[in-house]
């Protein structure tokens, strides 16, 4: 289990500290209060083998997702150039 703390969870998983805290009291996180100089700090738990599987499989979807996006897109974008190249060359006298 790793201790990160409520700002360091909303930025890992990129959501409000407002949400964060709202998680924590309802009991949807795990936590842990600890005070340190004088204030009172709280720890997000986290399960380091749970949130690495979970993250990696999003990671590999959205990551699948947008390279065959990308890759058709400038396919498109190739095709276009090309025309637009013969359209020059045509204009230009250099092809018959």
């Amino acid at each position: 289990m790793q201790k990160m703390t409520l700002k360091q969870y909303a930025a890992k998983h990129k959501m409000s500290l407002f949400n964060v805290v709202k998680m924590v009291k309802s009991g949807a996180l795990k936590s842990e209060s600890v005070e340190e100089n004088g204030k009172e700090v709280t720890y997000v738990l986290v399960d380091l083998s749970e949130s690495v599987s979970k993250d990696s499989e999003k990671d590999t979807a959205k990551t699948t997702e947008t390279t065959e996006a990308r890759v058709t897109r400038l396919e498109d974008e190739v095709a276009r150039l090309r025309r637009e190249l013969d359209t020059l060359k045509i204009s230009m006298g250099l092809k018959a």
